[in-house]
């Protein structure tokens, strides 16, 4: 058994690589082929010297080729050198590492509040289909996903920063718990949609479980309901786990307006000012690092069903 999840987990990691790899190449495609001259843009809008833009081009290694730029950023990423950003002077790492801790302190927020808020929200409304509560519900989740992340920022500021004053308007804070209740705001911002998708997909799940023959069959044998949701629960966990794996993604890709909203120094407004900016060397850094934590969940979601299904492991075994 050891050995079958360690080949399965294997095969998942090697097209994790290989995902990273294509994903980094198109990201750099892209950015080499979009309008502008990375080069003006660090010259400013002074006259300059075509001596002058041939150095910088030289500097920054924007005179070679396509291929030979990404292999050049390639192999030093692998060490762990992602160049210098065009736009600051400064090296890249430091600089994402000064930005990180505000983006996964959001998000690994967010990710709380609507776990803890959507699954057992979206066990009640499928135990109470058809009652009060699952439409009630069922409709508030309709509008958390519908809303935009920013909007929803904005009406929070509005209501609970400027109307009640009860949190800040923008800024980090000082210390532990000040930095933390500076997070509240935008981290309920950020997981009011998450939250609600996650209601809908658990709902789904636990309702395509009760609908099953072997839940009348348990119900029939005397079974108390409490032992039956159990059972209903065990067998709805993969897609509901699938689905937080996914918010992930959605977290890093809300971030970005979240932060911009709240005025955070994250790496979402980082990933915006780069991108205005043409700085490669960090849209392609950040890019990296969301990628790479995203394929990490999606390995680790997809190894935690060696735990939580047998007919994975079963098939695990065979191959």
């Amino acid at each position: 058994m050891n050995r079958a999840a360690l080949a399965f987990a294997l095969r998942r990691a090697a097209a994790t690589f290989a995902l990273l790899l294509a994903l980094s190449l198109l990201v750099f495609a892209l950015l080499y082929l979009a309008p502008g001259d990375v080069a003006r843009n660090l010259l400013g809008t002074r006259n300059v010297t075509p001596e002058a833009l041939a150095g910088i081009r030289a500097l920054h290694h924007l005179d070679e080729p396509f291929l030979a730029q990404y292999w050049w950023w390639l192999s030093h990423a692998m060490t762990g050198d992602f160049g210098t950003s065009i736009r600051t002077g400064g090296q890249v790492g430091p600089l994402l590492l000064d930005r990180t801790g505000i983006t996964a302190a959001t998000a690994g927020l967010a990710f709380l509040l609507s776990v803890l808020a959507g699954v057992p929200a979206g066990i009640a409304t499928a135990v109470r289909r058809g009652r009060p509560l699952d439409r009630m519900l069922v409709a508030a989740s309709v509008v958390g996903v519908s809303a935009p992340g920013f909007a929803v920022g904005l009406i929070l500021l509005y209501v609970f920063a400027l109307g009640l004053g009860w949190f800040p308007v923008y800024g980090t804070g000082e210390g532990f718990l000040d930095s933390l209740w500076h997070l509240v705001l935008p981290a309920v911002a950020l997981a009011f949609g998450l939250g609600a998708f996650v209601v809908k997909l658990t709902r789904a799940a636990v309702i395509r479980e009760l609908d099953q023959d072997y839940v009348t069959f348990a119900r029939a044998r005397g079974l108390s309901e409490r032992r039956v949701l159990r059972l209903v629960l065990r067998n709805a966990a993969i897609p509901i786990v699938t689905s937080l794996g996914l918010m992930v993604a959605y977290l890093f890709g809300g971030t970005v307006l979240i932060e911009v909203t709240f005025a955070l120094p994250g790496l979402g407004s980082l990933m915006e000012e780069s991108v205005l900016f043409k700085d490669i060397p960090v849209v392609q850094a950040l890019t990296l690092v969301v990628a790479l934590v995203v394929s990490a969940t999606a390995l680790a979601v997809d190894l935690s069903y060696l735990a939580i299904d047998p007919r994975v492991r079963a098939r695990a075994v065979r191959r």
